[in-house]
């Protein structure tokens, strides 16, 4: 592992960033205090609302933390397709009694204020989602102390952020809960993707960065798996979406188990972009038809998800998970992390333990 990873872990274990209220400071700070390395998501959060989550964590624990922001939205998507799926959803907006949302709420979620923010008050940790940042921020965050770490989905994706100078990837596999960090909109790119083992094998072949694998871990084998392709460390975040620090709705906790939910799939229903999450009534309905639209679409369905939350119909709401979403275990977080240790940790000498390949035969 590098060195500028080293010191921000002592367990190779990555809490996710996970926006819409769900990396709350309990959380991140739950898992750093056991030696994991907890996550802020200031995606969708204003630029104080970001910096008062980092001065509360802060206060909860002296140990390292992360920040994840999302990229400036580079793509224009087609104004028409937005109304199309604004009028297909009315009759949601007149069911929930609530107003659609407005999609040019804004582009690029105060990345530039953010990021100003985080070289004003650096923190441990900051990772970048749907992009690239420009190698000036990347050199500038190192300046202050910062590791830098980018989501990539492919090797090729990998290899710009070597070329950009971050100091290590997140490999995102396909199987992974919540958004995919594509570094572009691609058509299809809701039918796409690449399995964790397989892409960190790919990545490992095309850069030096030490490898953060993300993508439907949910126990300390998966984690050995990873780190024996090439990986440094694990990224997990539907493992902590069910623990009680969560900002999680309890509808969502529960769901990740309820055997009503048979499957996941990346949709782009709520918010134009895929991601994946648990097979509801809004994603079979709506999903085939929402645009390559996003933020527009995520600023269109915010108020539909929201009352649809008020109304405890998870039918409507974004209940995103990762592919091992029936493994989730409804332990505190900083427990969770010493399970998953010690699951690792016996992983590891089951592998060590196991005969030598080859040699003579009787």
């Amino acid at each position: 592992m590098s060195s500028a990873l080293t010191g921000l872990l002592p367990l190779p274990i990555v809490q996710a960033p996970m926006a819409g209220g769900v990396s709350v400071p309990q959380l991140a700070a739950a898992v750093s205090e056991a030696g994991g390395l907890g996550f802020l998501a200031a995606g969708y959060k204003t630029t104080d609302g970001m910096y008062q989550e980092i001065k509360q964590l802060r206060g909860l624990t002296a140990r390292p933390f992360g920040v994840n922001l999302f990229m400036p939205v580079l793509e224009h998507p087609d104004p028409a397709a937005v109304d199309v799926y604004a009028h297909q959803l009315a009759g949601e907006a007149a069911w929930y009694e609530t107003e659609l949302g407005d999609p040019d709420s804004g582009r690029d979620d105060g990345y530039d204020n953010k990021l100003a923010v985080l070289l004003d008050n650096p923190v441990p940790a900051v990772s970048f989602h749907f992009g690239v940042p420009a190698a000036e921020a990347l050199a500038a965050l190192r300046r202050v102390g910062t590791v830098t770490l980018v989501t990539a989905t492919t090797a090729e994706e990998a290899l710009a952020v070597e070329r950009a100078g971050a100091d290590a990837v997140i490999v995102q596999g396909v199987e992974a809960g919540g958004h995919q960090g594509t570094h572009r909109d691609l058509p299809g790119a809701e039918r796409a993707g690449t399995g964790l083992l397989s892409l960190v094998a790919q990545v490992r072949e095309t850069v030096a960065l030490p490898i953060v694998a993300a993508g439907g871990i949910m126990r300390g084998s998966q984690i050995a798996a990873v780190l024996a392709a090439g990986a440094s460390a694990a990224q997990l975040g539907t493992a902590f979406l069910a623990t009680p620090e969560s900002g999680a709705s309890a509808l969502h906790k529960q769901a990740l188990t309820d055997p009503l939910y048979v499957r996941t799939e990346l949709t782009r229903a709520f918010s134009g972009r895929p991601a994946r999450g648990l097979v509801n009534r809004f994603v079979r309905e709506h999903g085939p038809y929402a645009p390559a639209a996003y933020p527009d679409v995520h600023h269109l369905t915010a108020p539909l998800r929201k009352a649809a939350a008020k109304a405890g119909d998870a039918q409507a709401m974004s209940l995103w998970a990762g592919q091992g979403h029936r493994m989730a275990r409804d332990l505190p977080a900083g427990r969770l992390v010493e399970v998953l240790a010690g699951e690792l940790a016996a992983a590891r000498t089951a592998l060590s333990d196991l005969p030598a390949q080859g040699g003579a035969h009787g």
